[in-house]
């Protein structure tokens, strides 16, 4: 179906000593980070993953984790496991999130529902005291329409993939994750707040780069808007973006991209990696392509990108299938 919404995310991926939040509708922004500020004591031991998730069935948090290791899986990248600590983290966030009205990366202490800066001390004030990578995002979604908690949670995913720099929730090289969600109205309906901790970088493939899209991809959004920074190189709504990422540890840089439609048209690609960034958002273990108009809905798109990562050619050729969704 056709999805109308009006949302609000915000995204910092984090792993060195800098946050840097970018907010938007439609998209967001990310960054390398690492906060020092408004850190609580964290407790002893950080709680181990769950082997299977214990979101409730029909629950907003069961079905982001659900899709969003659908779309992972589907194209090499490690499924996450859901962690309580996270969770507890990640629910306090969404809470902040809704008494205060704001979608935002960061608190600031004195305010209602303050629980951490950022997500590194939120996620050491719920348990969880291993500092080794984390992307977190915050959002959220508002609609006149009557939908589901399901519903909720997939546009959420959906969403967050279609984001020139939050698609790195689907490509981030972590295995744990935190889900937590807030709801307000507004005008009579649901404002949806929620807020999503990845965690924990480990190494994801021993012949990188992986992409997302990849082949076989299909029902991802073709059309993309508000995101803030809002990417280069675009006016109003972008096309679906391809991520190109490796391991921790691993520099991509990005050097051509097209998609081929159905119909021979060459769509040349806007290719983004950590030093062509003007936003100085996107980790170096992560590259983007992407067209800067939309594309279109139910088609078929064959994407062919090179490349280097660590200095070695790669270059990239597949095909995916958009579906009638609007990120």
């Amino acid at each position: 179906m056709m999805i109308q919404k009006n949302f609000k995310l915000s995204m910092a991926a984090i792993a060195a000593s800098l946050l840097v939040a970018a907010c938007g509708g439609g998209g967001g922004g990310s960054s390398n980070a690492s906060s020092a500020t408004g850190a609580s004591t964290p407790a002893p031991t950080t709680p181990a993953n769950l082997t299977t998730p214990q979101y409730p069935a029909g629950s907003f948090q069961l079905a982001a984790f659900n899709l969003l290791n659908q779309q992972r899986q589907q194209c090499g990248f490690p499924a996450l496991q859901e962690n309580t600590a996270l969770d507890q983290a990640a629910a306090a966030h969404a809470q902040y999130e809704a008494t205060n009205n704001v979608v935002s990366d960061t608190e600031i202490a004195g305010n209602p529902d303050f629980t951490g800066a950022g997500y590194v001390e939120r996620a050491a004030h719920s348990g969880y005291t291993q500092n080794s990578g984390f992307v977190g995002v915050s959002g959220g979604i508002y609609t006149s329409q009557s939908w589901s908690e399901t519903e909720y949670g997939q546009q959420s995913i959906y969403s967050l993939v279609s984001g020139v720099y939050h698609i790195d929730v689907a490509v981030a090289p972590t295995n744990s994750i935190g889900i937590g969600k807030a709801a307000t109205t507004y005008n009579g309906y649901p404002n949806v707040w929620y807020s999503m901790t990845l965690a924990k970088y480990q190494p994801v493939t021993t012949n990188g780069p992986l992409t997302f899209p990849c082949q076989g991809t299909t029902g991802v959004a073709y059309s993309a808007s508000g995101e803030m920074p809002t990417p280069p190189a675009t006016s109003g709504n972008w096309g679906t973006p391809v991520a190109v990422a490796g391991n921790p540890t691993d520099t991509v840089v990005m050097q051509t991209g097209t998609m081929t439609d159905s119909l021979s048209h060459v769509i040349a690609l806007q290719v983004l990696d950590a030093a062509k960034d003007p936003n100085k958002i996107l980790p170096p273990w992560m590259g983007v392509a992407y067209p800067a108009t939309p594309l279109s809905p139910n088609s078929q798109y064959t994407v062919s990108l090179v490349g280097t990562i660590n200095g070695v050619a790669f270059s990239r050729t597949f095909n995916f299938v958009t579906g009638n969704i609007v990120g």
